[in-house]
């Protein structure tokens, strides 16, 4: 909501990837260089394999009033300023897919050439879609393997939930939707607390009660150790893809 679509103006090499760009409102085109012509806030969105093509066709193009965003995954900021003009404004951004629905979390690095006014710019463009908090570029590998990845960590937890629901004798339908509100309930709590998670689940607890009982079966099935290194793994691979 804090652009105009007829402000935006999406490039792609065909139309079936530009249908929902224009289904928006947005104005499309075949044309990089056009994009350049025609904005100063860019945005890169393409597979990794494909960006240095899409760079060495842009940069003739870019200039110092443009402010580069690159969403590829793996391409480094270093990389970045190295196949772009000299002092080109550039950011790197990580987004989750919750930014859909307005309710991503994403993390940005700056690379030597922008400052904080650019920084501060993204921040709020990108705060209507989520959270979005400026990192070292270190960061945001750690980022895909917490939250990137993370999305599906959770969807698999929350099926996990549904089914132990079934079992006991909910419907399906009931028990999905009941496990989507608990998670965005503790999720909630958690961000307008700001208390530390133990916290909230030790709130939780009573003696003697039920959620203890089935926090002793989680500990035995060693959930945080697994869920810690299921983080470890995604953002190892996601350092693995960088060096590729």
């Amino acid at each position: 909501g804090k652009v105009p679509a007829s402000s935006v103006l999406a490039s792609a090499p065909s139309d079936k990837n530009l249908d929902a760009w224009r289904e928006s409102g947005c104005r499309t085109t075949h044309c990089n260089l056009e994009v350049l012509q025609e904005s100063t806030l860019v945005f890169l969105a393409t597979k990794p394999h494909v960006l240095p093509g899409v760079l060495q066709e842009i940069r003739p193009a870019v200039g110092p009033h443009h402010v580069v965003v690159s969403l590829v995954a793996g391409v480094t900021l270093q990389t970045l300023q190295r196949l772009l003009p000299a002092g080109t404004k550039v950011l790197r951004l990580m987004p989750n897919l919750p930014c859909v629905v307005q309710a991503g979390a994403m993390v940005f690095a700056r690379g030597s050439g922008a400052g904080d006014g650019e920084a501060t710019l993204l921040k709020s463009l990108l705060s209507s879609c989520g959270l979005c908090e400026e990192v070292p570029e270190s960061y945001i590998n750690i980022h895909t393997g917490l939250s990137g990845s993370g999305v599906a960590y959770v969807y698999l937890f929350a099926e996990a939930l549904a089914e132990g629901a079934v079992k006991m004798g909910m419907p399906g339908g009931l028990a999905s939707r009941i496990a989507a509100q608990t998670l965005l309930g503790a999720a909630k709590m958690m961000l307008e607390t700001g208390e530390h998670p133990a916290k909230l689940r030790g709130d939780v607890c009573t003696p003697g009660g039920t959620t203890i009982h089935a926090l002793h079966q989680l500990e035995k099935g060693a959930l945080r150790s697994t869920v810690m290194n299921a983080v470890e793994a995604a953002t190892n691979r996601a350092r693995d893809m960088a060096k590729d």
